[in-house]
């Protein structure tokens, strides 16, 4: 049996492009390939990759939403807060990478990209719950 085949889009933010240009060329590369090797996963090997990843919960008021936010561990102190999309439509998934952080800003970082990612999701919950 052949091993199935996904495309892997990667999105950088303003904010990932940043923070990647101010670490050191080693960490830079070190980061892209965690990157990538965690993407590759996905083509035939999907639970290895989300094995990789660990998923914070979010705050209270979403919790009965499933989030698409993870981190990805790069080394003990450094991260990339990314979500992944598949979409099994296009055969695809999408990696959007928002920030590389060490650790002691990791849980700041996230409740902020989580905070402004779910803000409207939050929003419609508020206005549906209002007109009923």
């Amino acid at each position: 049996m052949g091993e199935l085949m996904v495309d892997i889009l990667i999105e950088l933010t303003s904010g990932f492009e940043q923070d990647l240009g101010e670490l050191a060329p080693d960490l830079n590369t070190l980061v892209i390939e965690s990157v990538n090797n965690c993407g590759s996963l996905f083509s035939g090997h999907e639970r290895f990759a989300y094995d990789r990843l660990q998923l914070l919960p979010l705050r209270s008021s979403l919790k009965d939403y499933d989030s698409s936010l993870y981190v990805l561990n790069v080394l003990e102190k450094l991260n990339v807060i990314l979500t992944v999309d598949e979409d099994p439509i296009f055969d695809q998934v999408i990696f959007t990478l928002f920030r590389v952080v060490q650790q002691d800003e990791l849980n700041r970082a996230y409740q902020n990209i989580a905070g402004s990612l779910y803000q409207e999701l939050a929003q419609t919950d508020r206005e549906i719950a209002q007109a009923a």
